[in-house]
């Protein structure tokens, strides 16, 4: 009769098993943003309020919201972690964030505190998303930039005016 021997392993120090189970329930931390983070305060100098990125992904930003609080679809196509953070010292009576990709087809979703949610398509005559809203809460957004086709790569720059 063959004897099935068992492995043992024996931790000496309690500290590394207590360790271990913490590691294995934690959840994964959160992604930081794919292009960084833009910290504004009123009366910002325009250079302040931009960045770039690009687009690419194909996570349908659908997923975050259907529809926004003013019931604009949020669509298109993007990363799973936000492109930008926008950080907000104090609030703004009024704010428009803009994409100019030269004329590609983009769109975009900021999600704020509370997870208040704006979307944004075609502004006018152009293909490039913009959302122009009032009463901005001091806080940190999230921002998606996306394309309407899934995978498309277009590089942009982000602009926040007051």
């Amino acid at each position: 009769m063959m004897k099935f021997i068992r492995p043992l392993i024996r931790f000496k120090n309690s500290y590394l098993l207590a360790l271990l189970t913490a590691i294995s329930v934690l959840p994964v931390a959160a992604q930081p943003a794919n292009f960084g983070t833009l910290s504004l305060a009123p009366g910002f100098k325009p250079s302040q309020g931009t960045a770039t990125g690009f687009t690419g992904g194909s996570y349908s930003l659908s997923t975050i919201a259907n529809r926004d609080r003013n019931n604009n679809p949020c669509i298109g196509f993007g990363d799973t972690n936000p492109d930008h953070l926008l950080v907000l010292d104090k609030g703004f009576e009024r704010l428009k964030v803009g994409v100019n990709s030269e004329g590609n087809d983009t769109t975009l979703v900021i999600k704020g505190p509370k997870d208040n949610i704006s979307c944004g398509d075609d502004s006018g005559n152009n293909k490039d998303a913009s959302i122009e809203s009032s009463q901005w809460q001091a806080g940190t957004y999230q921002i998606w930039v996306g394309a309407i086709d899934a995978g498309a790569k277009y590089k942009y720059t982000l602009s926040v005016q007051e």
